[in-house]
């Protein structure tokens, strides 16, 4: 999640939560948070057309992992930043489960698809036989009778 999305479920500015993240450095390693390169925060803004070229950030904005998220709520002490945390986390977690119900499907389109192809073949071969039934044959038949 990016740190403004954070800051305004947390009920801060964004500068605030940076500048409390910073002062807590050490509790945001690299798979907790990082920051967005150049190149991928003008994706961000293309992606949103909400940029207007006046004003905006002057830094590039962080984003957080879900241990990232979780590690918030110790550095922000505050009522809301306890609720907003749990409900983070819950959303997290029914990620996951349906995540895990798409890899289930997933798996079970693949397995279908892999029979539809081995019954191709096999409905080509039949197609390919009766079209080899329907050709006249290539040498004339001999006459039998008058």
């Amino acid at each position: 999640m990016l740190d403004a999305d954070l800051a305004d479920l947390y009920g801060v500015p964004t500068k605030r939560l940076n500048e409390t993240v910073r002062r807590n450095v050490a509790r945001f390693p690299e798979d907790f948070m990082f920051q967005l390169t150049a190149g991928e925060t003008d994706a961000l803004r293309s992606q949103s057309a909400t940029s207007n070229g006046r004003g905006g950030r002057r830094y590039l904005p962080y984003a957080f992992t879900e241990q990232g998220v979780a590690m918030l709520s110790s550095v922000l002490n505050s009522e809301q930043a306890i609720l907003v945390n749990v409900a983070i986390m819950r959303a997290f977690v029914r990620l996951r489960e349906t995540f895990g119900a798409h890899k289930e499907l997933a798996r079970k389109l693949e397995e279908l698809e892999r029979k539809c192809t081995i019954h191709d073949v096999q409905i080509k071969a039949v197609f390919d036989a009766i079209r080899a039934l329907m050709e006249p044959p290539k040498t004339p038949r001999r006459r039998i009778g008058f």
